[in-house]
């Protein structure tokens, strides 16, 4: 009777544990890609708004300047050529990261990061002399406008610049692992984002902006 007992429990146990679901986690291929992705086409949406804003009210300028007598397009040519270069840079860094070299893509990247500093650094003289000229963002419905998009492509770029140098820390502690490849990935898609935005801004608000 004892061993009858013991096998059914014994039983009861087994069938216990072929009852039982062990879930394990599941990360599906290239996920992370797909996440940034939705997240650049949202951003998409934010500066199409903003555009579609500055079309409705560039041309309002209330008895104040208008962009021919604001914009200087030889530094807004340099602030350009910043940018785009420090796209071909990072493609540079891409390139090393896929050879596996540490020292290159670091060195590629501070590089990238100069570049970056070096656009934000001349976006905010051009702001500083625009409002010191009485131009702020309250003189008009055009300077609104116009400030409003261009700051916003301006704190982008500073937001890569800021992930742009943790991840060179990353890389830097722990190498050209997996996940900061993914990573390092994530950031060029965004970094040629903020380039196509900029060719954007300058053909549509300081080409344009110069004309009668």
């Amino acid at each position: 009777m004892p061993d009858l007992t013991a096998a059914l429990a014994s039983g009861a146990a087994g069938a216990a544990e072929s009852t039982r679901f062990f879930v394990a986690e599941h990360h599906p291929e290239n996920g992370a890609l797909l996440g940034f992705w939705l997240y650049l086409m949202s951003d998409c949406l934010v500066f199409a708004c903003l555009f579609a804003s500055y079309g409705v009210l560039g041309r309002n300028y209330g008895a104040g300047p208008s962009g021919a007598d604001l914009f200087d397009l030889s530094i807004v040519a340099v602030n350009t050529s910043l940018l785009l270069l420090s796209s071909i840079t990072y493609g540079f860094a891409v390139l090393e990261m896929q050879r596996n070299r540490r020292g290159a893509t670091l060195a590629w990247l501070a590089v990238t990061g100069l570049l970056g500093a070096g656009f934000v650094g001349v976006e905010l003289r051009e702001f500083a002399h625009l409002i010191q000229e009485g131009a702020g963002p309250q003189r008009s419905a055009f300077l609104s406008s116009f400030f409003t998009l261009v700051s916003t492509h301006g704190l982008h770029v500073t937001f890569g610049i800021v992930w742009l140098v943790t991840m060179m820390i990353q890389v830097g502690r722990h190498g050209l692992i997996a996940a900061n490849k993914r990573r390092l990935m994530c950031l060029s898609m965004f970094w040629h984002f903020l380039d196509v935005v900029w060719i954007g801004v300058f053909t549509f608000v300081y080409l344009m902006g110069v004309l009668p």
